[in-house]
């Protein structure tokens, strides 16, 4: 397993989602679990970009 992928493997376990286990994250594959961190923080991925675009009044 990937090291990146090990981290958040621990990260999860420590600390499971609301409704999974500890046990359920233990038994993700690699890419199930970057795929649930993907879910899990992709609005966090656009944060940066808050207010680069909308309506402005010149």
């Amino acid at each position: 397993m990937n090291p990146s992928t090990e981290k958040l493997s621990k990260k999860y376990m420590d600390n499971p989602p609301e409704g999974m286990t500890f046990e359920d994250i233990r038994c993700m594959s690699e890419e199930d679990l970057l795929d649930m961190d993907y879910f899990l923080n992709e609005d966090d991925l656009f944060c940066d970009e808050v207010g680069s675009e909308g309506f402005y009044i010149f």
